[in-house]
């Protein structure tokens, strides 16, 4: 190939690429005019924008106010916003009520009908456009100032990459369309070799340094980079920010800019392309070069056609084909209409036409098949990009045989095959939507039900009377007159009871529409032909002889029959034309070029902000997985239909993958020459490759280790800490006197059975200098305990002194062991006691109760036991209880108390682990923060605080979750404090919406700042825990101020709305940082018992009264 041919061939792949660009951006499809424009702007792609926009804006459009109608939501909850009307006016200034009922009809009639095609409202589409349009035109004054950064989780084993798990990749500042292609195209196994074996250019000093090599050859290194990261790294995620920034300024966008992802597909594969063009001119050994990334992306098609009456035929290379998604319902109606320009009967036939137009045919498709989906289209009139929403299916296997050169005289044999059928199917449905569709009027019925009616009507009780002659008007409308008697022959025809004739009597509108309700549902058979007697009178023919009625029911039910009969055989050979274009590229000469899809990269938001994300198969694990930044999580086929096809929650498919179905070498491993093993992870890797991804594993294990480190020295500190306390608390009780200082421990979980064997410390008697001291302690006791035994018994001090439920507790088995006590002295008290109150703990651990009344808060031991602690750290919890000093009420109680000291000093180190012991009861403590975090916000809520109270009601729903992981009763209902968090940022939603409404300035501006500060960082929480509820909250806060477009305002406003409503829209799940948590005032046991109980009576009276 010569330089000019060269130089000729990438000029022409050039052209053809902006004629794409441009004809996707704008809608327009006159190839003869996008030629126009881009001649005109000098190939210049936002100049011929304008060429085209300025262009259009000359020709005469439709009066505004016949273009636009504005409807009124009959809801206070939402400003209206205008609607666009049909192109079809029908003009409302006259008096003709026919017209205003006919264009009632076609109005509901286009609103059924484009609910029916995309699942969508007219309001719904309505507030899309025109937020879409009033954020395109606002663009440059659009500054997305997130104040909040990504923040890593400061531990690292939380970025520890589990097991194989697919690696993610980081948002480094709306670069989501940067990670849905990328890993689209890195699963790609045969394209992942390519990028991690190739090599740059050895006579690279020789080559010219250009711009292009400048920026190519870098870019390539760090794909490699990033590549290699992605199959080895041990982190969960890697950073591509070098990658990005070299793309950055090659886009010479602002940083913060969403980029299209097919701008971005067109660039990438550009430069892969030109970086694999000169090392391959570098190795050829023929006279043509290869480069690889032509062979896996790019195609070739045959355009054959007609211009100005002259036939032509040319060969073009693609890569990415675009496909426009406006009025089709499938990618195979897509398809049809992309391989088909202009009108083309010409070619068919053997006149010389002048009439213009080209078919496509491929004669080579490339290993990987990239559809474009063209779902944002230039609105002419306005001037703005707009998203296109309408649902468009498109199947997991493309067959792509009708579409070939080589099948050409085959196919466009079926295509007028399926044309016919499609006139006469077309034929079908007018037909049968005459028989569905009966009357003149605005208002149709099916003709079955029709003549239905008209059978109930004749064979009604006949009556004599006008209608309203049996109403006395000097009654009220609910009785009649007590001389009012209906006539002989009604009385003789109807059963009914004098209560019923005395009765209450609807005016004939509300009997009307009470028959109305109680008629046969549509398609009954005639099984009744009188009204039965408790029913209220309804219209009913005045005379009608036996004969007539027979003669009439005849035809009546004759005529019912045929039109039954012709309905059905309708929608039968409806159905069955239907059945056969389906199947008529069924057979096997038609399926012989299979196409499976890859990926799916979906866009969801509007045209000029939202968020990407990528659906890719995994051939290994048989299953869809998805690919959301960081988040590597495993789908579904159900899922990736429902974001996918459109028509939900503004997401939609941007961009199809797939793969030539007979060429496995695109998903297979790659295997070791020698070994044959299938080679994975780091094997994959070439030498510098290797030590590149080695490098970074060992950065991230020393962060791991000097974690961990720190931890095991915070750890050893706050154990010194409890050690030096337990000392001085110990020199404290041999120094000082009876009066003790109170002390109070509580700790952690739990397990279900009781003990069944005592420790060796159980077994063991007390030792001999103490068994002296309880000895005389208790002789001491016997001659004080009779006489103050009313007044100073353990249960009598249960009433004078506020204590915590554990003490409470031990103090009542204490007393309960006082026989014991007396009997056989204070150890076997102490037993005695021990097991009576284990048995009543592990009973309310046991119990069913009201929200309100949880154990677990009172008592440390039911809050183990229900998690099933194990034994010997449930013994020391209620040893140190029973050891604890504020026990020291009378000589008994201090008797016992020794008595449990003893046995705690007798715990060996190896009996009890004491990292386990702590760990537990530091896992109790966070139980009770949470809990306290929970009340607080629940309070803050039912007070209507709801700015203090949302972060109390945040932390608390993440704290417990994070306690729900270890097990189910470590924590509170989850769904409980989700409805909570959900319930509080509506509001708060609300409060701010108010305010601005307002348009008073202070207000504006506080509204705004709670949804900046409050509202729009925790939305992602919300969008990650991926409930129903939770998006629908999403959602109606999203329309909320959605709704607000169109209206009137004054300007500040309207820059402020546009300026805060791309934050609302950012779909991106990646958790800001907060600030740190509120601060929970501290309180006792008992008070916390008492508040948990209050608020969650609360909550149980309001879902009473909800109910």
């Amino acid at each position: 190939m010569t330089v000019e041919q060269n130089v000729l061939q990438h000029s022409q792949k050039h052209q053809q690429t902006l004629l794409n660009q441009l004809r996707e951006v704008t809608g327009t499809t006159d190839i003869q005019l996008l030629q126009q424009a881009l001649q005109a702007s000098n190939g210049d792609l936002a100049e011929a924008v304008t060429y085209l926009t300025e262009k259009n804006a000359k020709v005469p459009q439709q009066d505004e106010t016949t273009y636009y109608q504005t409807s009124q939501v009959p809801s206070d909850k939402y400003i209206s916003v205008g609607s666009q009307a049909d192109s079809n006016v029908i003009d409302l200034t006259g008096d003709d009520k026919d017209d205003l009922q006919r264009a009632i009809a076609l109005s509901l009639a286009e609103s059924n009908r484009a609910f029916r095609e995309t699942g969508i409202t007219d309001e719904e589409q309505t507030i899309s456009r025109v937020l879409e349009a009033s954020i395109a035109e606002n663009k440059a004054s659009l500054k997305r100032t997130h104040t909040e950064v990504w923040s890593d989780s400061p531990n690292p084993h939380d970025r520890k990459r589990i097991d194989n798990c697919p690696v993610g990749l980081k948002n480094v500042g709306n670069t989501c369309w940067f990670s849905a292609v990328i890993q689209s195209l890195f699963n790609l196994l045969e394209f992942q070799r390519l990028v991690l074996n190739y090599s740059p250019p050895t006579k690279i000093h020789d080559l010219p340094r250009n711009q292009k090599e400048h920026r190519n050859l870098p870019f390539m290194q760090e794909l490699r980079n990033l590549f290699s990261l992605m199959v080895g790294s041990k982190r969960k995620y890697v950073d591509p920010s070098r990658a990005v920034e070299i793309l950055k300024d090659a886009f010479k966008s602002s940083e913060l800019q969403q980029q299209d992802v097919s701008e971005f597909t067109h660039k990438l594969l550009d430069w892969l392309e030109d970086a694999f063009k000169i090392k391959a001119e570098e190795d050829r050994e023929e006279d043509k070069p290869k480069n690889p990334m032509v062979e896996l992306f790019y195609g070739r098609f045959l355009a054959v056609g007609v211009l100005e009456g002259k036939k032509f035929e040319n060969t073009e290379l693609f890569g990415q084909y675009p496909l426009q998604v406006n009025g089709f319902k499938d990618l195979h109606e897509c398809l049809e209409a992309a391989m088909i320009e202009g009108e083309i009967e010409s070619l068919h036939s053997a006149e010389n036409s002048a009439k213009s137009g080209q078919e496509h045919w491929f004669t080579e498709l490339p290993p990987v098949l990239t559809f474009e989906l063209s779902r944002f289209e230039f609105n002419q009139a306005l001037g703005r990009p707009e998203k296109i929403h309408n649902k468009l299916e498109f199947p997991s296997m493309l067959y792509m045989d009708r579409y070939m050169d080589r099948n050409r005289e085959i196919t466009r044999i079926k295509r007028e095959e399926i044309r016919r059928l499609k006139e006469h199917l077309t034929l079908l449905q007018q037909r049968l939507e005459r028989y569905l569709s009966y009357g003149s009027g605005p208002k149709r019925f099916p003709l079955a039900d029709v003549l239905q009616y008209a059978m109930e009507f004749a064979s009604s009780k006949p009556v004599c009377t006008s209608p309203v002659e049996d109403i006395d008007s000097s009654t009220p409308l609910g009785g009649v007159t007590a001389q009012q008697q209906p006539p002989p022959s009604l009385a003789e025809q109807d059963s009914s009871t004098p209560s019923e004739s005395s009765g209450s009597v609807s005016v004939p509108s509300s009997t009307a529409t009470a028959a109305q309700q109680q008629r046969a549902p549509i398609h009954k058979p005639f099984t009744q032909s009188r009204l039965p007697p408790d029913l209220p009178m309804h219209p009913a023919p005045r005379h009608i002889t036996e004969e007539e009625l027979r003669v009439l029911e005849g035809c009546l039910h004759r005529w019912r029959s045929e039109v039954e009969y012709d309905t059905r055989d309708l929608q039968g050979s409806i159905t069955r034309l239907h059945r056969t274009i389906e199947l008529m590229y069924s057979d096997k000469a038609m399926m012989q070029v299979p196409y499976r899809l890859h990926a799916v990269l979906v866009h969801e938001g509007q045209a000029n902000a939202g968020h990407y994300w990528a659906y890719i198969y995994d051939p290994h694990q048989r299953c869809w997985m998805k690919y959301n930044d960081i988040s590597v999580t495993k789908s579904s086929w159900e899922e990736l239909v429902r974001d996918s096809f459109g028509g939900y929650r503004n997401a939609s498919a941007y961009c199809l993958m797939y793969i030539n179905d007979k060429k496995p070498f695109l998903i297979e491993e790659e295997f070791d020459k020698e070994t044959g093993q299938i080679l994975s992870g780091m094997d994959k890797l070439p030498p510098d490759l290797k030590q590149y991804v080695k490098e970074d594993n060992e950065l991230l294990a020393k962060e791991i280790e000097e974690w961990d480190a720190f931890q095991a020295r915070k750890a050893q500190h706050e154990k010194f800490t409890l050690a030096a306390a337990a000392t001085a608390a110990a020199s404290s009780t041999s120094t000082s006197s009876s009066s003790p200082q109170p002390m109070s421990i509580e700790c952690s979980p739990p397990d279900n059975a009781a003990p069944q064997q005592d420790p060796e410390y159980m077994e063991q008697p007390s030792p001999t200098n103490d068994s002296k001291h309880l000895q005389e302690d208790t002789e001491r006791a016997i001659s004080r305990v009779a006489a103050e035994q009313e007044e100073r018994s353990p249960e009598a001090l249960l009433n004078g002194a506020m204590m915590t439920p554990n003490m409470q507790g031990v103090i009542m088995a204490i007393g309960k062991s006082s026989r014991v006590f007396e009997k056989n002295g204070p150890e076997a008290a102490f037993f005695k006691a021990l097991k009576l109150e284990y048995a009543r703990l592990l009973r309310f651990a046991q119990e069913d109760t009201l929200p309100e009344n949880d154990y677990r808060l009172q008592h440390v031991i039911v809050y183990f036991i229900q998690n099933q602690a194990p034994k010997k750290i449930l013994e020391r919890t209620l040893l140190t209880q029973f050891a604890d000093r504020n026990l020291a009420f009378d000589e008994r109680c201090k008797s016992i108390m020794h008595v449990a000291r003893a046995k705690l000093d007798l715990i060996k180190p190896e009996e009890v682990n004491m990292d386990e012991y702590e760990t537990w009861h530091q896992d109790y403590r966070n139980f009770r923060e949470t809990t306290s975090f929970m009340i607080t916000g629940l309070e803050l809520f039912h007070k209507t605080n709801y700015v203090e109270a949302l972060m109390y009601l945040i932390y608390s729903f993440q704290y417990n979750k994070e306690l729900l992981t270890k097990g189910l009763y470590r924590g509170h209902d989850e769904e409980l404090l989700g409805h909570y968090r959900r319930d509080c940022l509506l509001k708060l939603n609300e409060q701010a919406a108010v305010m601005f409404e307002s348009a008073e300035e202070p207000e504006v501006t506080t509204g705004l700042g709670i949804m900046n500060e409050l509202v729009v960082p925790c939305i992602p929480l919300l969008l990650v825990d991926d409930t129903d509820k939770d998006l629908l909250a999403v959602e109606d806060m999203r329309n909320r101020w959605c709704s607000y477009l169109g209206q009137e305002m004054e300007p500040n406003l309207q820059e402020k709305l546009t300026d805060f409503l791309p934050k609302l829209l950012d779909c991106s799940t990646e958790i800001k940082s907060f600030h740190d948590p509120p601060k929970v005032p501290a309180c006792s046991t008992l008070e916390l018992c008492e508040r948990f109980s209050r608020i969650m009576s609360v909550i149980r009276k309001v879902a009473a009264q909800a109910r």
